[in-house]
């Protein structure tokens, strides 16, 4: 029989803490050794039990969720979901979370606890997903003005990045190193709900010299340009000889669903072909794998996130498996290989 997952719960309101470990532990993997009422009894919780995965809320007064994060993975890192109803309605301690090194996230639904039990299913797949994550991989990301120049030789006219699990945190770290006048326009595809895309996107305008926008029906990709799938929907790319748009597809992708990388990639390796770069990082499951052997098929580039510093080695792990990968790098080292190489 297989080691059940040891959880512990953190919530400073008693009936949620009883709620979600009534809904966790419905799954016969998965065990709740504890729980806490603040960020401070948390990190002695942890601790002491030592679970594979703390499930924590932000908003708990004095010692809230992020007091929590920060010294949980301190002194004993562990990784932890947030479930918290914050998000609703400001998303920054959410990323803030993230940053500080959280792995994952969900909205807990807001003055309606009798619909805690519609998430049951997806907070059980994702404390099964935390798991699995390695939290000590996680650095925060420090606010700096790049200071590499762009190297321009016109060889390619897309970067397509896919991220998951740990993605915005890794996608933080590529972006920051890339200067104002890099040449080669970016896509980003992150698995993350509609309602997140936003303000992450603000986000990242505020930490990087690049134009950080969420698609629209129609745009085109211009250097100093990064744009992401915005979730509605999942994101493709119409055109031909090179010169591509943005559209958007209702055509359902089994490995993920709006926004999918593979719809993404496959659509842009169709139209950029050999001079487009296929980028995959941190994440759970296969999405991205299909895109990245179409742009490796066209002649394109092809960069995977290293085992090393993925905080779930899934996505590169099965690009790699699958022979459609040029070369694995550390995520330290991406955005300045896709600058100084490419």
């Amino acid at each position: 029989m297989s080691k059940k997952l040891h959880i512990l719960i953190v919530d400073d309101s008693a009936f949620m803490r009883l709620l979600i470990s009534d809904l966790v532990s419905e799954d016969s993997d998965i065990d709740v050794v504890g729980t806490a009422n603040d960020g401070l009894e948390a990190i002695a919780k942890t601790k002491e039990l030592k679970p594979d995965v703390v499930i924590l809320d932000l908003n708990m007064g004095d010692y809230d969720g992020l007091y929590a994060v920060k010294g949980i993975m301190k002194e004993v890192p562990t990784p932890i979901l947030i479930l918290s109803s914050v998000g609703n309605t400001d998303l920054q301690p959410v990323f803030d979370a993230l940053k500080s090194g959280a792995v994952d996230y969900m909205n807990k639904p807001n003055r309606n606890k009798s619909k805690m039990r519609e998430i049951s299913s997806e907070l059980i797949n994702k404390v099964k997903s935390a798991s699995r994550a390695k939290p000590s991989r996680i650095t925060e990301v420090k606010p700096s003005k790049p200071v590499l120049k762009a190297k321009k030789n016109g060889r390619f006219d897309l970067i397509a990045i896919g991220a998951s699990t740990g993605g915005p945190t890794a996608i933080e770290r590529v972006l920051t190193v890339i200067p104002a006048d890099f040449d080669i326009p970016v896509v980003i595809c992150q698995h993350m709900p509609q309602a997140f895309i936003p303000p992450f996107v603000q986000r990242l305008n505020s930490l990087t010299e690049l134009d950080v926008v969420a698609a629209m029906e129609g745009d085109e990709p211009v250097p100093g340009k990064v744009m992401f799938c915005p979730g509605h929907s999942n994101l493709v790319f119409k055109g031909s000889n090179r010169h591509g748009v943005v559209d958007f597809t209702d055509q359902k992708f089994k490995e993920y669903n709006n926004p999918s990388i593979n719809a993404m990639m496959l659509s842009a390796a169709e139209v950029y072909g050999s001079r487009m770069v296929g980028v995959i990082l941190t994440g759970m499951g296969k999405d991205g794998v299909k895109g990245m052997k179409a742009i490796k098929e066209a002649g394109g580039y092809t960069i995977a996130q290293n085992k090393e510093s993925s905080v779930i080695y899934g996505m590169p792990k099965a690009a790699c498996a699958a022979g459609v990968v040029d070369v694995s790098l550390d995520i330290s080292e991406i955005g300045k290989y896709l600058v100084k190489n490419l």
